[in-house]
């Protein structure tokens, strides 16, 4: 009986102490539930969220190159992100990097990247990955007077020369898909492919279809999109997902971000408004 009224006489005190206990504040509005709020997620920087992207960055991907103004669909995306797990703008700092050293090995400079990394078994080997933030195909794209001018189909396509960004599912789709009988360029960056179909080094290119619908509106003089790639299901979708270091404490809560704003509608809301429809693109056979 004396234990017993120990153990009540304890638990009376912690149920007195935590009503005196200042009761925490609420979580910002939009922020996520399990998301730690006010800088106590384990960040690079305490207190502050920090964002990789490449430098330059093109499109509707970001506007101006400035991640910072969260113009374009992948620097809206970030800083909606950041909101959910309730970090404000001026919490949010993007460091430049490059596509390689977002996918390569080893520790970060940031807490998640956002750079249109498709997700992959072979890179989740040593990347973490939140869920998809946006879900594309594989395009090609030409200019006028070239090869590839006329081409309706993969069969039209495939003794041509053909470009595409390294280590990218544009190139591995182009080589599954298309299988040319030539090994298809490669280039460090789409800036880099634009300038080869310009310049009449190959005589189309591969990129994802937002970028291919943006680049033959308003890069390429006498661009034409040819069409999508086709993928054998709708799970060969090529998707996006935000890059974390290896078993980082972060990829759980970004995961439920990314989950929030696709439940939402946010994530549909900016993929309307920054990111072209696809009318006018049809899938080669």
């Amino acid at each position: 009986m004396r234990t017993v009224r120990i153990l009540a006489l304890a638990a009376a005190s912690a149920l007195a102490l935590a009503a005196c206990a200042p009761v925490d504040d609420e979580p910002a509005a939009g922020a996520s539930e399990s998301a730690a709020t006010d800088g106590a997620l384990d960040t690079l920087t305490d207190g502050m969220l920090t964002i990789g992207t490449s430098d330059p960055g093109y499109e509707p991907w970001v506007v101006d190159n400035d991640p910072t103004n969260g113009e374009g669909f992948e620097s809206a995306v970030a800083y909606a992100v950041a909101q959910q797990l309730g970090y404000a703008e001026d919490q949010v700092e993007w460091v430049p990097v490059t596509f390689d050293q977002i996918i390569a090995p080893g520790a970060k400079s940031f807490d998640f990247a956002i750079n249109q990394v498709s997700i992959s078994p072979e890179r989740a080997e040593n990347l973490d990955f939140s869920s998809s933030y946006y879900d594309t195909a594989q395009a090609v794209v030409t200019v006028e007077g070239t090869a590839a001018a006329d081409a309706s189909s993969l069969a039209d396509l495939k003794d041509l020369k053909l470009g595409a960004m390294v280590g990218t599912t544009s190139l591995t789709t182009a080589e599954a898909a298309i299988d040319p009988s030539t090994d298809i360029q490669v280039f460090n960056d789409n800036d880099q492919v634009k300038q080869a179909l310009q310049a009449g080094l190959v005589d189309a290119v591969v990129v994802d279809l937002p970028t291919a619908l943006y680049i033959t509106a308003a890069e390429l003089d006498g661009g034409i999109l040819i069409g999508q790639l086709p993928a054998d299901d709708e799970a060969d979708a090529d998707q996006f997902g935000l890059v974390l270091d290896k078993d980082s404490a972060l990829t759980e809560p970004v995961t439920e971000a990314v989950d929030a704003l696709r439940e939402d509608g946010t994530l549909a809301d900016l993929e309307s408004q920054w990111l072209t429809d696809a009318a006018g693109a049809p899938v080669l056979q």
